[in-house]
């Protein structure tokens, strides 16, 4: 397909200038763009798709970057991108050096806020509005969310604040597809279900908002009161709804692939004097047929065959691979649940949900409730499993704390993506975790580096610890394997020379590299012993005994530097007296970019060449 009008597009306003029958032909162009782009880098496709005609609408209405709209999460941002002039470059889509699949303010002054994590996007717009109001601003702060993002309960504790708010130019756009990344759970997608009958009433509402607020003079003071008679009605006829109950008023739903109606709906809104939420009903996927019958397996995506319209399949990767031990386990121990974030197929869940719905909890986007949820279900003598993203663990760091650790109750916290994600960039990232571990007591972290450590340490876990433990496992699949290598089941192995002078120091997926750097020295002569964390917290005294006679450790880390395992390991090492250079390789204190797992690793010398080449350096 040609895309002559997308390529066309500089801003913004340009969009405006598009007649009707012009921007239905630009919403072609977009998801053309999008589909043919995303087979090809990966990225978010299905929830990109259901937002084209959504994102038209709202550029054509509201006046970008004065108005700020601000996305949830940012997997519906494409779109938004292709409009604000990164046509040229959206090839480079989730590339090393290329655009975000995310906001990002580093790229264009149209991105307001970095996105990557939910429910945040009403808390953000709402400041927005009030900084406007304070400095006399008439711009409008737009927030834009799935409605995933409102099983996250920072949402409520936004809309009790916006409803607070009875003159702030804010205006929230409920993306609703009833889904967030699996199928949406709990009484409200219910309550959205119900709304989504009520068109006619709504269409009419915004229409004659529109007419009386171009009346000159008397325009607003009619719409105003025409807004208060219409409430009184409305409220007689249907009863109030869950957000106006919170001060907010309600508008919808619209149809979010009519570019006309999502226009006629934000320009009634910003009539209304006050916060407004704008009901959208949207498909996700809209326009790829495989995409539309399976939106959850077409969320996040890899590289995939357009015409064939099949996604590669792998079941062998550490997320399906702890899924299938959790699994196998629940079958013998009627005790063990699993509890996700809205996860169950990121995280290999789908099979237990499947057979064991009764153990099965998806709790929605609310990591906060899941910790003290499944500190509940411990007290009741089941055995929880958490299964959460690193990224999203860190949003639960009070829970992890207060009702996890404090409480020192048995239950398990399964961190998957544990560091480096790639192409998902600095968001996503999952090297802070063992950093805040390392501050909160009666926790047992392990890292294993292969399937058969994940699965010891998954039985050490349920039946061989008496308080919370933490198993963190890399994305993606095996890595390397040194021939002859066996899962010990201690908190620490030790490879090579017992007279070396030289320590390798390491654990999780690094180990493979770690492990190859030593060959090289050994090849070359070189007396070296490597020593593999399989607990990181608390550090194995024992580990550290035996390094009694090395004159140099080089630690390497998959992790952030201050205050992670390495920093912890150094300091036990100068609490037991020893005198040895000790050298840390670690991420420094920084957000680390997008980029492949492998040259993101090699980047900061943490993989077989960069240890290697530090060691040599240093003799």
């Amino acid at each position: 397909m040609e895309h002559n009008i997308l390529k066309g597009l500089k801003s913004p306003g340009d969009v405006k200038k598009l007649n009707y029958e012009e921007t239905l032909t630009l919403a072609d162009e977009v998801r053309d763009t999008i589909i043919s782009t995303v087979s090809k880098t990966g990225g978010h496709l299905a929830s990109n798709l259901g937002a084209v005609e959504l994102t038209i609408a709202l550029h054509k209405v509201f006046d970008s970057p004065n108005d700020k709209i601000i996305w949830d999460v940012g997997h519906q941002v494409y779109t938004h991108k292709l409009l604000t002039g990164r046509y040229e470059d959206f090839g480079t889509l989730r590339t090393e050096g290329g655009i975000s699949g995310f906001s990002r303010p580093n790229e264009s002054e149209h991105d307001i806020v970095y996105s990557g994590h939910s429910s945040v996007s009403i808390s953000t717009a709402l400041g927005i509005a009030a900084a406007n109001k304070v400095s006399g601003k008439k711009n409008y702060a737009v927030a834009v969310l799935g409605d995933g993002a409102l099983t996250g309960g920072l949402i409520y504790e936004a809309i009790n604040n916006a409803g607070r708010m009875k003159d702030a130019r804010l205006i929230i756009v409920l993306n609703d597809n009833g889904m967030s990344i699996s199928k949406n759970v709990g009484n409200l997608a219910k309550r959205l279900a119900a709304m989504r009958s009520r068109t006619g009433y709504y269409r009419l509402k915004a229409f004659a908002e529109k007419a009386l607020s171009k009346i000159p003079l008397v325009g607003k003071p009619l719409a105003n009161k025409f807004f208060k008679f219409k409430t009184k009605v409305k409220n007689a006829m249907y009863q109030s709804n869950f957000f106006e109950d919170f001060g907010v008023t309600y508008m919808g739903p619209i149809d979010g692939h009519n570019i006309g109606q999502l226009c006629n709906a934000f320009e009634g809104a910003k009539v209304i004097n006050g916060p407004v939420l704008v009901h959208v009903n949207t498909i996700k996927g809209k326009g790829y047929s495989p995409a539309e019958v399976n939106p959850s397996a077409f969320h996040g995506v890899p590289p995939f065959d357009v015409e064939e319209g099949e996604l590669p399949q792998s079941k062998n990767n550490f997320s399906e691979k702890f899924g299938e031990f959790l699994f196998n386990q629940a079958a013998k121990d009627k005790r063990i649940c699993a509890i996700t974030a809205a996860m169950s197929l990121g995280t290999g869940l789908k099979r237990f949900s499947d057979v064991y719905p009764d153990r099965f909890y998806d709790v929605g986007i609310a990591e906060e409730h899941a910790v003290p949820f499944a500190l509940g279900l411990a007290k009741g003598n089941m055995v929880p499993v958490f299964v959460v993203y690193s990224t999203f663990l860190q949003r639960c760091y009070d829970q992890l704390m207060h009702d996890c650790a404090l409480q020192n109750t048995k239950m398990i916290i399964a961190v998957d993506r544990a560091g480096i994600v790639g192409d998902d960039g600095e968001t996503h990232n999952g090297i802070y975790d063992t950093a805040f571990f390392n501050g909160i007591p009666n926790i047992t972290v392990y890292s294993p580096s292969y399937y058969t450590d994940l699965n010891n340490s998954f039985v050490n876990a349920i039946y061989h610890s008496e308080g919370p433990s933490v198993i963190r496992y890399p994305r993606g699949s095996e890595p390397y394997m040194p021939e002859g290598y066996t899962c010990s089941g201690k908190s620490f192995d030790v490879f090579g020379d017992e007279d070396a002078e030289i320590a390798i120091v390491t654990y999780g997926r690094i180990f493979s590299d770690a492990y190859k750097a030593y060959e090289k020295l050994k090849a070359e002569g070189q007396k070296v012993k490597v020593i593999k964390l399989n607990i990181i917290v608390p550090i194995p005294e024992e580990a550290v005994e035996a390094l009694m006679d090395v004159k140099k450790i080089f630690f390497f880390e998959e992790g952030v530097r201050s205050g992670g395992v390495g920093e912890s390991f150094g300091s036990v090492v100068l609490e037991n007296n020893l005198k040895p250079e000790f050298i840390l390789t670690a991420f420094p204190d920084c957000f680390v970019g997008q980029g492949k797992i492998n040259s993101v690793l090699k980047k900061y010398n943490l993989d077989c060449d960069g240890m290697y080449n530090t060691i040599k350096e240093t003799l």
